[in-house]
């Protein structure tokens, strides 16, 4: 379903808002932050349009909006569209030695920056690391035990798929937006995906699972960024 460019303005700033908030976004806060020249009687009818189209709902105990996944789904298109990804200038490689060093370090690294759980898969090893457990845990829906028991289901089966998971993976980056996830236990969460060659020619992928809360401009802008930089490498060692 198409939206015009003034409500794909206005839920952009929704879905924005409640990443770094995580709070339900109220009309008055769209008044005060934004201007978007229209009167707040119709920055109200145009959220109303958008919850009744799917894209934001309306928590019981708030009068804010949430994204759906409906709503993060556009947020991802647009900025996939548009090119506009926070690329953290501070990320670089680790220094070249043991392959098995730099990827475990390159794991760690990617982790602490994208407040995620990353996953590094190495296919001719077979070999999965996981970093960024004290980062995600930390992230205000992983107060709920059931969404921990839930994140830690999916990482399971994450894991029992994994050589599925790789042959699936096409060029480029792909994101799985709640019920978009081909795992069970997985509605709450995202995960950004592509496949990368490592230093050594080891293929394989990186993965960032977190929250459908997550800064996708961020991490996804790092995991492009990434793979661009240990495509170079390649290049330079051939």
């Amino acid at each position: 379903m198409k939206i015009t460019e003034r409500q794909g303005e206005i839920l952009n700033r929704i879905v924005g808002e409640y990443i770094n908030s995580a709070e339900p976004v109220s009309s008055k806060l769209l008044e005060k932050k934004y201007d978007f020249d229209i009167c707040p009687a119709t920055i109200r009818i145009e959220m109303q349009k958008l919850t009744d189209d799917g894209f934001i709902s309306q928590p019981h105990t708030s009068a804010g909006r949430v994204p759906t996944d409906k709503g993060y789904r556009f947020f991802v298109d647009d900025l996939l569209e548009s090119g506009f990804l926070n690329e953290d200038p501070d990320f670089r490689l680790p220094a070249m030695g043991d392959s098995i060093k730099f990827i475990q370090l390159l794991t760690k690294n990617l982790a602490e920056i994208s407040s995620g759980l990353v996953l590094t898969y190495l296919s001719d090893e077979k070999i999965l690391w996981k970093e960024g457990w004290g980062e995600i845990l930390r992230e205000p829906e992983f107060k709920e035990t059931k969404i921990i028991s839930n994140f830690t289901e999916l990482i399971e089966n994450f894991e029992k798929e994994i050589e599925d998971i790789e042959i699936n993976i096409n060029s480029g980056i792909k994101v799985y937006i709640g019920k978009e996830n081909p795992f069970h236990k997985a509605r709450e969460f995202s995960i950004i995906i592509t496949k990368c060659h490592f230093p050594g020619k080891e293929k394989g992928f990186l993965a960032i699972m977190g929250p459908k809360r997550m800064a996708y401009d961020k991490n996804i802008g790092l995991i492009n960024s990434l793979a661009e930089a240990l495509a170079r490498r390649e290049l330079e060692e051939f």
